[in-house]
């Protein structure tokens, strides 16, 4: 017989933070799979050494008895003094290797809070904030920066509006910064307190959560807006030159180490691309966070020459009354691309493109960070928003590592909203195709957690690089890694129009009235088919007169015709090659292919299921083309339907922190 003296201990990277243990005992049971055991063999007695003793054996067990103890006593000396650093760390909050900063696909064995309105990080830093004069213990600034004249209105003398809020650190420790930039802040056309006033959005959060763990947190409001001067620039060259002048002054303040991240949503997740421009002339801004942020205004709201219905009137319809509150300085907002923006707008929808001048070339972003920028970027999208369509992010998240951009991704089958957002996200999801099918799924209660990491490695340097990656949703609510998006690894599936799709819609002619066209059905699948990034549809065609426009719609159908929304394209036909490059050809006699490309979809369609695909003038918020023509559709090898699809076996899934919240509870229980 043998002998073994097991040892079992659990990995230090399952010792909590003791401050999160207690608050989460208190809030609900824990229920955190258990790691497996590890075995220290620390001896092994043959037979031998259990025989009845002579004086040489007795000799030879005392000295295994003897060596044995030492070994055992020596072995948990090592664990004891393991443990109480580990120990000890939690309560000196030392955030280096707090056990919590695990893989994201171990996440879900984490006490994460659940059932709140948003996201808590697992980790509780150890500092308050430093007091001030208001009682929201912020302080206001005035940024000077130098307008060039032509900008018109306050120029030469910008001056932009900032509050800053700041932890209590020993002396002499200097902390980076987390800022938001955008025209909400103290603006009386959204009713919006003072700048001084955290906003309820995302400032509070931030304030709450990671201050605490030696940052500091900025509001600033872009030029025309707020207590900012100059015009409302729609994130033209002023508001550029502000954005980047408070990333400036944030980053030298004698408290600031120097490191500045920019993070926010729509808008406000626009500017952070704008102050990305700068790189090349210092490297303060270390990290951006762009939510549903523009790479470009023109980018926004056309597609091929295609022209959102908001799109005419975007500069001085949506915003035209920013900065308008009053006072004397009103008159600052007659600066000139204030005044020429209306004749912008309704110019692009009739060329379908900059037909003059250089309004919308000063408003795209994303070439000069390519060119300039030095930083990381963690890029975050909703693959259902309505408001900033998923292809600001698809395949820009591509572009940025080809030019060795440090990048992660994370996109979830959400509208235009935050990750963490249960209410939010519940109320903007539709069943049928829209995102009500990934919910509950889709709500990310690590998000915060995940917040933390990436900014103490990219503004302090503690931790680990967080995972090059992008996290996708499927529309069904599954979760997987890809190393890029859209993936490399793929098959490409093509169809036939009037071939390997049977034309179900009795016609091929496309009139200009939004709702006659073709429509083509696959057979039923062979098997369950994974899509992923870009579909295209390339359609023959011949028009009318020089112009027209495509809308194509595609449905997965089950064997009842219900059917639900997988995504959509769009183009002006004088953009049929694709890109901005107008093209020319002869009506009615000459043909040509309109090479259009789905909005980024990642979809997963059952075994049995059907494709359909319908053609229209045009769909969704888009408007009809300024040069609407009868189009007649070409069927055949030239009219194909190109679907990018994977095996899902050799992908890595997820499951993220399971939502408890009472919507995500309801959800599952209607399912």
């Amino acid at each position: 017989m043998s002998l073994r003296i097991v040892l079992s201990y659990r990995p230090m990277h399952h010792v909590h933070n003791i401050k999160n243990m207690v608050r989460d005992t208190i809030m609900k049971p824990m229920s955190v799979e258990a790691p497996p055991l590890v075995e220290l063999d620390l001896l092994s007695l043959s037979e031998e050494a259990m025989k009845e003793p002579s004086s040489v054996n007795t000799t030879k067990e005392f000295n295994i008895v003897i060596g044995t103890t030492f070994a055992v006593c020596l072995v948990f000396l090592m664990l004891s003094a393991v443990f109480n650093e580990a120990l000890m760390s939690q309560f000196t909050g030392d955030d280096e290797d707090l056990g919590v900063r695990v893989p994201v696909w171990e996440r879900y064995t984490l006490p994460y809070e659940t059932s709140g309105d948003f996201g808590v990080a697992l980790e509780v830093g150890p500092y308050e904030i430093m007091p001030t004069e208001n009682e929201w213990n912020s302080t206001h600034s005035f940024v000077e920066y130098t307008l060039p004249l032509e900008e018109g209105g306050a120029a030469p003398n910008g001056l932009i509006s900032l509050a800053v809020w700041r932890p209590i650190v020993p002396e002499g420790t200097l902390v980076p910064v987390i800022a938001e930039s955008g025209p909400y802040f103290q603006e009386a056309s959204v009713e919006t307190p003072s700048i001084e006033v955290p906003g309820s959005w995302l400032g509070q959060m931030f304030i709450d959560q990671i201050l605490p763990h030696g940052y500091a947190f900025a509001q600033i409001s872009v030029s025309g807006t707020g207590r900012s001067n100059h015009c409302m620039d729609l994130m033209g060259t002023a508001e550029q030159l502000g954005n980047d002048a408070a990333v400036r002054w944030l980053a030298e303040q004698p408290w600031s180490n120097g490191a500045v991240a920019l993070i926010g949503k729509s808008y406000d997740g626009s500017t952070p691309w704008q102050a990305a421009m700068f790189g090349s002339e210092h490297d303060y801004l270390k990290t951006i966070v762009p939510i549903s942020g523009l790479i470009g205004v023109k980018e926004l709201m056309w597609k091929n020459g295609s022209s959102e219905a908001r799109a005419p009137i975007m500069h001085n319809g949506v915003y035209g009354s920013y900065g308008l509150d009053g006072d004397e300085e009103d008159y600052q907002n007659l600066c000139p691309d204030y005044i020429i923006g209306p004749a912008t707008g309704v110019g692009a929808w009739a060329w379908g493109g900059e037909a003059a001048g250089d309004y919308w070339a000063e408003r795209y972003f994303l070439d000069r960070v390519i060119e300039n920028y030095k930083g990381s970027v963690y890029l975050i999208q909703g693959m259902h928003d309505w408001n900033v369509d998923p292809h600001m992010a698809v395949p820009t998240i591509n572009t940025l590592i080809d030019a060795g951009i440090e990048a992660r991704g994370l996109f979830g089958q959400w509208d235009h909203d935050y990750p963490d957002r249960p209410i939010q996200l519940d109320d903007r999801s539709e069943i049928g195709g829209r995102g009500g099918e990934a919910f509950p799924e889709m709500v990310r209660f690590d998000w915060m957690q995940d917040m933390l990491e990436w900014f103490d490695y990219y503004l302090k340097g503690i931790g680990e690089q967080p995972g090059q990656w992008i996290e996708i949703q499927s529309n069904q609510g599954s979760w997987r890694i890809e190393d890029r998006y859209p993936p490399e690894d793929i098959t490409t599936l093509s169809l036939t129009l009037g071939g390997d799709m049977t034309n179900i819609g009795g016609t091929t002619t496309v009139l200009p009235d939004a709702s006659s066209g073709p429509v083509w059905e696959s057979e039923p699948l062979a098997q369950d088919t994974y899509i992923a990034g870009l579909p295209r549809v390339h359609v023959e065609v011949t028009t009318a007169t020089l112009g027209g426009q495509l809308y194509a719609l595609l449905e997965d159908c089950d064997g009842q015709s219900n059917c639900i929304h997988l995504g959509h394209a769009i183009m002006d036909l004088r953009y049929h090659a694709g890109g901005d490059e107008v093209q020319t050809w002869t009506p009615v006699v000459e043909s040509i292919t309109a090479y259009m490309e789905f909005f980024a979809m990642d979809a997963e369609v059952e075994q049995g299921h059907v494709l359909r695909l319908s053609l229209r003038s045009t769909g969704e918020d888009y408007l009809p083309a300024s040069t609407s023509s009868v189009v007649f559709v070409q069927e055949g090898e030239g009219s194909t339907l190109q679907l990018d699809t994977f095996v899902p076996e050799d992908r890595r899934y997820f499951t993220p922190p399971v939502c408890t919240h009472e919507r995500c509870l309801a959800a599952a229980q209607a399912d």
